[in-house]
């Protein structure tokens, strides 16, 4: 269990939300991990059962069906879901589409949407990866023709999470290809659209019960009022929100990362060699030593960025910068962890070699860490 005692980013209020995430985890989540994990996708119920107890969307304003309340209390669901070692995807849907449709949603947009996202009732994506098209946002294809007072969406995105489970998929596309990033805009599209279509659920290293999928546009005639803001801001809008989206992922590093610290010390107190405990030998200790105190520094700077974030201080290269160091730690320690089972390490039915498994992909999504290098960079 994370130990949040000594930590000065969260407030009493913030304890009392992490007390009732864990209770409804313990109960919903838990328990149906690795059934999950077997069937590559989350059931709709948690998502019900998750809305139901206040875990969804929690920055969502009241006026739109939500509690209104600051960032932290994602960062509490996002810390607790890491440790607990599910990939379900209802980050992306609290901490990142629940913030495009707040700050371009129309009122009508809102209306209709942000309610069921907080409910549970609705599920989001976001699809921004294409086969050609990766952390170069301005090179997507697809595109969304204006028709009137319709686009017609044509094109193919893959590695999109919740994409077999989404309602409502928030598609970056192209409505004018002559004007490179200034032509790019965010369309709403719904999955029971004529000319949608899901592709596969991916089979993947690691994240098993995260439904990443392709999804195929032909045609899809949507009206122009599911245009998310102003047409052509899309990409301005994209850079605006993708702080917060690195954040998140340097949040549920950090708690990936102290649960296989804790797998790894767990297990070897328990076993036995050489007359004593794995724990006993130097190496180990040493070992553990280093790991716990990167594990403290980045507790730190963890709680650092996200008190910035939270006083809107936070920038892109900040964000960025965290993303990087977490998800590199997190690699680091997972496979420390790993490393320090032996031979029962590389057993899927060790808790380590799932979380070895769903590490991976973080240096990976929300931008490399080759991309976090360059953005921070620019900054310098």
């Amino acid at each position: 269990m994370l130990d949040t005692a000594e930590r000065g980013v969260f407030e009493a209020e913030h304890d009392a939300f992490r007390d009732t995430v864990r209770k409804v985890f313990a109960r919903h989540l838990t328990p149906n991990l690795e059934r999950w994990e077997r069937d590559g996708i989350v059931d709709r119920a948690f998502w019900r059962e998750a809305g139901a107890a206040g875990l969804l969307c929690p920055t969502v304003p009241e006026a739109h069906g939500g509690p209104g309340l600051d960032f932290r209390y994602n960062a509490v669901v996002a810390e607790e879901l890491a440790y607990a070692g599910s990939s379900a995807g209802i980050g992306l849907q609290s901490d990142i589409v629940a913030d495009y449709l707040v700050a371009y949603g129309s009122p009508e947009q809102k209306a209709r949407w942000l309610p069921g996202m907080v409910s549970g009732e609705v599920i989001t994506a976001i699809a921004m990866t294409e086969p050609g098209a990766g952390s170069d946002l301005k090179g997507v294809t697809t595109v969304a023709r204006r028709d009137g007072n319709h686009y017609d969406v044509s094109g193919a995105k893959t590695y999109i999470t919740n994409g077999q489970n989404a309602d409502l998929v928030v598609v970056v596309a192209k409505t004018d290809p002559d004007k490179g990033a200034k032509g790019i805009s965010l369309i709403l599209v719904e999955a029971d659209r004529d000319g949608f279509a899901r592709g596969r659920n991916l089979d993947k290293i690691g994240q098993h019960s995260a439904d990443t999928s392709e999804l195929f546009f032909d045609k899809v005639r949507v009206p122009i009022t599911n245009c998310l803001g102003a047409e052509g801001e899309g990409f301005a809008q994209l850079m605006n929100q993708l702080p917060q989206e690195r954040l998140s992922i340097a949040v549920m590093a950090q708690a990936r990362a102290q649960r296989a610290f804790d797998e790894a010390v767990a297990f070897t107190k328990g076993r036995a060699a050489f007359g004593g405990t794995v724990f006993d030998l130097q190496n180990t200790r040493f070992t553990l030593a280093d790991l716990k105190t990167r594990l403290q520094v980045g507790w730190s700077h963890l709680d650092w960025a996200l008190a910035r974030h939270v006083a809107g201080r936070l920038d892109a290269a900040q964000a960025s910068a965290a993303k990087l160091w977490h998800t590199e730690t997190l690699w680091a320690i997972c496979d420390a962890a790993l490393q320090l089972h032996g031979g029962a390490g590389y057993m899927n039915e060790y808790p380590i070699a799932r979380i070895w498994r769903d590490a991976r992909v973080e240096r990976i999504y929300g931008g490399t860490s080759e991309i976090m290098k360059e953005v921070v960079a620019r900054s310098i």
